[in-house]
C-alpha cells in the first residue's frame, strides 16, 4: 500500500499530489489518482445524502427532551 495522497484542485480542475496548490483550493486527500479525479462527484453524492438526512430529520421533528 502506498503512502501517497492525491488531491483535486478546484482552481485548476486537475488531480495533483501533495505538493500542489494550497489546501483551501483543494479537496482531499484521496488514496489514489482515480478517486481524486472523482472528487466533485463524491462531494455531490455526500451533499445529496446529507440533504436527504436533513429533510428526514426535519420531517420527523426533533425528539422530545427527557424531562426526568
Amino acid at each position: 500500500m502506498s503512502d501517497e495522497q492525491w488531491f483535486y484542485c478546484l482552481k485548476h480542475h486537475t488531480v495533483e499530489g501533495r505538493d500542489g496548490c494550497r489546501a483551501a483550493d483543494r479537496l482531499g486527500p484521496y488514496p489514489d489518482k482515480e478517486t481524486a479525479a472523482r472528487a466533485l462527484e463524491i462531494a455531490r453524492e455526500r451533499t445529496e445524502a446529507a440533504d436527504a438526512a436533513d429533510r428526514e430529520w426535519a420531517d420527523r421533528g426533533a425528539a422530545p427532551r427527557d424531562e426526568s
